[in-house]
């Protein structure tokens, strides 16, 4: 029993971190129909320079238990990335989803050759600092409290996108530009505008996401597209554009994977991609999608 509550609560927090930057996908997605493969490079981005930001903190005396404070803001200083991408993103909006989807993956080329010129090669970590926070044990059950700090931050986001989209002038505003742009524009809408603090909004949701990971494993190269063949497997079972489906995604992807490793880890991918494969066989639009007209 003890060891499926680990493998349960291992599963929760790769989900957790899931949803923030899968939630950032499907907000840019829904309100800007644009499918970003750029979103793997924003997590890898939060990782490395959450290392970064954490190591040169330490050294100048930061307190071990600041350690998730100061990763939380790494990745919201990232939002600085996010104004001059979308703008030029906006030379495929309303095109084909196969120039979004090359532009975007030029994005993560770009990003990869970065990683690579400033962080070097090899993957970077962080000590382990961050279980100045304690462990919570029970019999043989034992979870670290930043795991679960994580996961209530992202219980907490999307509580709060929920609350945002829903009860505030700009999120009415968010919704009534993904159901027709045209007409927002008429209303006097600054679509730029809110298509500038949309994608920003996602970037930062990914790149916080990569800062919250990487006390638990390593920044490296590889992460970007491991991360986008996971992100895009909660899009295609929660539904494209919705924050419900981002959630459940996240859930049964972390889960799934959580237990392969375990049990069979030669299926991890595998396992997920027949969830995947049975999804588009039997609900094409995703658990909670929309045919898009």
């Amino acid at each position: 029993m003890a060891a499926f509550a680990n493998i349960l609560v291992g599963g929760v927090f790769h989900a957790a971190v899931l949803f923030l930057a899968a939630a950032g996908l499907q907000l840019v997605f829904g309100v800007q129909k644009i499918l970003n493969l750029a979103c793997g490079s924003f997590y890898a981005l939060g990782a490395y320079f959450g290392v970064t930001v954490v190591a040169a903190a330490t050294s100048l005396g930061l307190p071990p238990w600041l350690i998730l404070p100061a990763l939380i803001l790494a990745g919201l200083a990232l939002g600085v990335i996010g104004p001059p991408i979308e703008r030029m993103l906006r030379s495929v909006y309303g095109r084909d989803e196969s120039f979004q989807l090359l532009l975007t993956f030029a994005l993560v080329l770009m990003f990869q050759d970065v990683f690579r010129f400033v962080w070097g090669s090899n993957p970077r970590s962080l000590d382990t600092g961050y279980l100045v926070y304690g462990t919570l044990n029970a019999s043989d059950f034992s979870v670290p409290v930043y795991n679960l700090l994580v996961i209530a931050a992202a219980i907490g986001t999307a509580a709060g996108l929920g609350a945002f989209l829903q009860r505030t002038n700009f999120g009415r505003i968010l919704r009534a530009t993904a159901e027709n742009r045209a007409m927002a524009e008429a209303l006097g809408v600054d679509v730029r505008r809110v298509y500038a603090g949309v994608f920003t909004l996602g970037a930062v949701l990914g790149t916080t996401a990569g800062a919250l990971v990487v006390p638990t494993a390593a920044a490296s190269l590889d992460m970007a597209i491991e991360f986008v063949i996971e992100a895009f497997a909660v899009v295609v079972i929660g539904g494209l554009g919705s924050m419900r489906g981002a959630l459940v995604g996240a859930l049964i992807v972390g889960l799934i994977r959580a237990f392969a490793i375990v049990l069979y880890p030669e299926v991890e991918v595998l396992a997920i991609y027949v969830v995947v494969i049975a999804v588009l066989l039997l609900r094409p639009t995703g658990l909670f999608g929309r045919p898009i007209a």
